[in-house]
């Protein structure tokens, strides 16, 4: 066993290295503060007041702190940044919704005051049409009265007004037997007060009445009122009853344009040289002279 195994060593114990940088510095420190009281003159003169402050261990160790408190910073003025231009973006949205919402009830508005003027304009319209309707039907319904009433006064005068034109001159009595000749009694009265009723009515394709008629659908609705069904077409219209001539002709008559078994047109003769059809959409429905469009042939079906 060695004699020095008990002896104490008297070396001191080694330090870190950090320990002796520290050191370092703050001697250095010290050592440059009396180097500058130095320099600035004599022993006489008046002691230095400044000091320069040497960094201590706190300070040395801050960086990485300063840095994370700048980054910090940095990022809140971003965030700060980013919250105030979403503001300005929900700020403008906000207003283009208003304004958006004031256009649409703008036009929500304008929408339905035209809709509430149409309204009022088409409801106007039908009771214009029929107030005129109405009064075109009591029109027709005089007019036919007094068709009526005249062809029941000529048919019940008629012996009496033969007997008293036999004291006229010859050609007085026999003009006197033509027009009494012409003058519709009955059914045919019927038929032609309902025909010259219709006259002024619009023409239109297929139409039955009431207001509108194509050619063989006045005919159809005018036989109707003497209780006689005619078929819809005027080719079977024509085709059907007897042929007459034009030169014999009576107040019901059917008259044809065509051949009388492939007719295009038919109307209905009521007396005095004269027929009411449903012509076209241009003149409606007219009461004509037979010169006016002669003509092809006629059937009597009365």
């Amino acid at each position: 066993m060695s004699h020095s195994a008990h002896i104490p060593s008297h070396r001191k114990p080694r330090r870190s290295a950090s320990k002796l940088a520290l050191r370092a510095g703050v001697a250095g420190g010290v050592l440059g503060t009396i180097a500058v009281a130095g320099a600035a003159g004599p022993a006489s003169a008046d002691p230095v007041t400044e000091t320069i402050e040497m960094p201590t261990l706190g300070s040395l160790g801050t960086g990485t702190g300063l840095a994370s408190a700048v980054a910090a910073s940095a990022e809140a003025s971003q965030q700060e940044a980013l919250d105030q231009n979403l503001r300005s973006l929900e700020n403008a949205a906000v207003l283009n919704a208003s304004k958006e919402a004031t256009k649409a009830k703008a036009e929500a508005d304008r929408k339905a005051a035209a809709e509430r003027a149409e309204k009022a304009r088409l409801k106007a319209e039908q009771e214009r049409r029929a107030a005129e309707e109405a009064a075109e039907r009591a029109s027709r319904s005089r007019a036919r009265t007094q068709l009526a009433t005249v062809a029941t006064t000529a048919s019940d005068d008629g012996g009496s007004s033969s007997s008293g034109g036999s004291s006229s001159d010859g050609g007085s009595g026999a003009s006197t037997g033509e027009e009494r000749s012409q003058a519709p009694s009955g059914s045919a009265a019927a038929i032609v007060a309902f025909a010259r009723a219709q006259v002024g009515d619009s023409y239109v394709t297929g139409g039955t009445g009431p207001n509108s008629w194509d050619c063989s659908g006045l005919v159809q609705a005018a036989y109707r009122q003497a209780g006689i069904d005619l078929p819809r077409i005027s080719y079977e219209q024509s085709s059907m009853g007897t042929s007459v001539s034009l030169g014999n002709l009576q107040p019901g008559d059917i008259l044809y344009w065509g051949s009388r078994s492939g007719s295009y047109h038919v109307a209905i003769y009521v007396g005095g040289g004269k027929y009411v059809g449903a012509q076209n959409s241009s003149t409606g429905v007219v009461e004509r002279s037979l010169d006016w469009d002669p003509p092809s042939g006629a059937v009597r079906i009365l």
